[in-house]
């Protein structure tokens, strides 16, 4: 069975995942691996810097945030773990 990816930010027990006609990145590595974090409405520049999420999972505790941003190779592709920030 497939199981759906959840979307950054929404509940444990939420059932949605992805919606039709939003874009996602997946995120790949760290403590978020692959939940998608949804980019609808972002600008390029945005897009192309990637985000600092909030993780309960981080090397700075619960609430901290861990970076994500696509690579040079696959500016499209999914964002990549870059680390945690304080």
């Amino acid at each position: 069975m497939t199981q759906t990816p959840r979307v950054y930010g929404t509940d444990r027990d939420a059932s949605t995942g992805p919606q039709p006609s939003h874009n996602y990145r997946e995120l790949v590595g760290g403590p978020l691996d692959g939940r998608l974090v949804e980019v609808t409405g972002w600008t390029d520049e945005e897009i192309t810097t990637g985000a600092h999420l909030i993780t309960p999972h981080s090397a700075h505790g619960q609430g901290g945030r861990t970076s994500y941003g696509p690579t040079f190779s696959r500016p499209d592709g999914p964002w990549v773990w870059e680390g945690d920030v304080s």
